[in-house]
């Protein structure tokens, strides 16, 4: 029999000498058309098996009972058992007719209300039917699962991505009974989930091409509910799924109900979520219809995960350098707004590329930035590529080396990173600095050597930068600390050489100095009370030692003990607190700092670049020509003071200096005070 599915019950055509009511005939005919490949009813256990290869599950009965009731067919299904073949008519007709009744659900305005109104007992009662028919084919349990949640959850959906909803909606809307049903069942039934799921999305992409267009909700909860405890099932078959969404791109809805039935698993396991989006929808982020989802579920996935560390070593330098295509490259496939928004992403993108050990990783990253920083690169992809290969130079020492070996392919990269360096010199750490003399040295050398084949443009500029910044390794501050050093070498060798000179320290230069400025006295009467004093404390810490320990055992010892426990316990909830504290900052900072180098108007930096250049004028033109004539005052005051002392400055020079100083002044402050004190006279003479 075979029967027309888009008028149901209307024409039947009946092979000559088959009565179409008998049902041993009709399960022959049945059979034979199943077995050429005709449109017929199948067997319970063969009835929904799925067009594609990889899905090889046995049909539900749910799916078999939705049949039945559009097609309005009056033969009863036989179940798979032989057992089952051997019940009367009258048994057939009454499970039929009570399947029949139940595959008519009322549609609810909401879905809370259709899942308030779900008969949980019928449920359970349909799933032991199906347990007892088929006790040993779970796929069937799942499957009958999934349709009767379907069929029961008929309320219109707004689109494929539920993007207005929260991320595990519709699953957050069971109830905790419905709930514990659908894990129980799902826990029973471990094995077979990668192809119950499988089955679920392959159903939802068939139920699209019916122009009924039926909810999809009793599916969405059961793929929820799946990779919520394993949510690696969602990355075992990427690569066909990603074929599978390339052959239906021209239908939107079934690209985007493939993306967010894989896209869950990212909600409860960051690390699957980024495969899933590296190897679904980054090959896909090109297309119009589809880069919207794709690049707000992953702004929905990085926010919702706000530590990054569990999605380090998913990304490499193969999938970072597309996003950063993307999201600094003008005129590619994303339209403005989805760049502004990859870009704001694009730190917590790299944070996940350069991974937990970027001392270790980032010279990988180097030949990748280098080649895209050319002179013409746009201005904000420049900055970037420039500050990331920096931070590349920084942390792995293993990046000076790549640079060397691309150094002559590059030069025009090169001449720009050597600029952006010798400009922000100030600022680089000191390792750096120095492990850069000898990168900068190796350049010189290349430089010498590729002069003879020819010079460009490119060559001078990296020869001129290279020697501005071999100048500014040599141009220091001043070593004060060598200085010190001097200076007490200096001190040191004057006594020795004293000492030696006179035979001992008493007869030396230096004690007869001290001595006369009173250094020594001072000296000894302080260490003769230092003596004394710290006898008297010996004595007193002997005798009385022992009982304020004691004492303060007891006393303060039950309070160290607790106050102990206390410190512990502070500690760890400081530690706790602290640690995620570093952890917010460290993710937010990037985004705060580009905020904010976002939305400062441009105004603002050129006042900077003002206020840079009045600094630059007022150093060159002031403060160094201030310093310069203070410098030669100090020249002449020393040679003054030479000349002053015979060519020879010595100690008694300068007592002697310091006395006519000090005489001066005393006698200009008497010739002031008298003269002030005469004026005051005048004054009130005359008044």
């Amino acid at each position: 029999m075979a029967s027309n599915h888009g008028s149901a019950g209307k024409w039947e055509v009946v092979k000559k000498g088959k009565k179409s009511n008998s049902s041993g005939g009709g399960r022959a005919a049945a059979d034979k058309k199943l077995g050429a490949g005709g449109g017929g009813r199948k067997a319970l256990g063969e009835a929904n098996q799925p067009s594609r290869p990889p899905l090889k599950m046995s049909d539900n009965l749910y799916e078999g009972f939705e049949k039945m009731g559009k097609k309005q067919n009056k033969e009863q299904v036989p179940p798979a058992a032989d057992s089952q073949n051997k019940k009367s008519s009258s048994s057939k007709t009454t499970k039929k007719s009570s399947s029949s009744s139940q595959l008519t659900p009322s549609t609810h305005k909401t879905l809370e209300e259709a899942l308030k109104a779900l008969d949980i007992g019928d449920l359970k009662q349909q799933l032991a039917h199906s347990q007892t028919l088929f006790p040993e084919n779970p796929s069937v349990w799942v499957k009958d699962l999934a349709g009767y949640l379907n069929i029961n959850l008929m309320v219109p959906e707004t689109e494929p991505t539920l993007s207005s909803y929260t991320h595990d909606f519709p699953y957050c809307l069971t109830g905790k009974e419905l709930r514990g049903v659908i894990k129980g069942l799902i826990t029973r039934c471990s094995d077979i989930l990668p192809d119950f799921f499988n089955h679920c999305v392959y159903t939802m992409l068939r139920e699209l091409d019916k122009q009924s267009g039926e909810p999809l909700h009793g599916y969405r909860i059961c793929i929820q509910a799946v990779l919520q405890d394993k949510p690696r099932i969602a990355t075992q078959n990427l690569p066909e799924y990603l074929e599978l969404l390339r052959s239906v791109q021209n239908r939107p809805v079934k690209c985007l109900t493939i993306m967010w039935a894989l896209g869950q698993a990212g909600f409860y396991d960051l690390s699957q979520g980024l495969r899933v989006w590296l190897g679904i929808m980054l090959p896909v982020l090109g297309v119009k219809s589809l880069s919207s989802y794709a690049i707000a579920y992953l702004e929905r996935l990085l926010l919702l995960h706000a530590n990054l560390t569990k999605g380090f070593g998913i990304m490499g330098p193969k999938e970072f350098f597309p996003l950063l295509d993307f999201a600094f490259m003008p005129k590619n496939a994303l339209s403005s707004s989805l760049q502004e928004q990859l870009r704001r992403l694009y730190p917590r993108l790299k944070a996940l590329a350069f991974g937990a050990k970027p001392e270790c990783t980032l010279h990988t990253y180097l030949p990748s930035f280098l080649s895209r920083a050319t002179p013409h690169c746009p201005d904000d992809m420049k900055r970037e590529l420039l500050n990331s290969m920096t931070e590349c130079l920084c942390v792995d020492v293993q990046s000076l080396g790549v640079w060397r070996q691309l150094y002559t392919k590059h030069l025009p990269q090169s001449s720009l990173l050597l600029n952006h360096l010798l400009k922000s010199w100030n600022s680089l750490p000191p390792k750096l600095r120095k492990n850069l003399e000898e990168t900068i040295q190796s350049f010189k050398v290349t430089n010498e050597e590729m002069r003879g084949a020819g010079q460009s443009q490119d060559l001078q500029e990296c020869n001129k930068l290279c020697q501005n910044l071999q100048v500014k390794m040599r141009g220091r501050g001043f070593p004060w600390t060598k200085l010190l050093m001097v200076v007490l070498v200096f001190v040191a060798g004057f006594i020795t050489h004293d000492v030696r000179s006179h035979g001992s320290f008493a007869d030396s230069t230096t004690a007869m100095h001290l001595r006369n400025s009173g250094v020594t006295a001072v000296s000894q009467q302080a260490w003769s009370k230092i003596t004394v004093y710290s006898k008297q404390g010996f004595s007193w810490l002997e005798r009385n030692t022992p009982y304020y320990y004691s004492e303060c055992v007891r006393v303060v010892g039950p309070l160290l003990e607790q106050g102990l426990e206390k410190a512990k316990s502070a500690a760890i909830c400081i530690s706790d607190n602290t640690s995620q504290l570093v952890v917010w900052v460290r993710e937010n900072t990037p985004l705060v700092i580009e905020w904010v180098s976002m939305n400062t108007p441009d105004s603002v930096f050129q006042m900077l670049a003002y206020v840079k250049e009045v600094l630059l004028l007022l150093h060159h033109n002031y403060i160094l020509p201030a310093l310069a004539l203070i410098s030669e005052l100090l020249e002449r005051a020393w040679t003054k003071l030479q000349e002053s002392c015979n060519g020879e400055v010595s100690i008694s020079c300068l007592q002697g200096h310091a006395m006519s100083f000090t005489n001066s002044t005393w006698h200009l402050l008497q010739h002031t005070t008298s003269a002030i004190k005469t004026w005051a006279q005048e004054l009130l003479t005359r008044a």
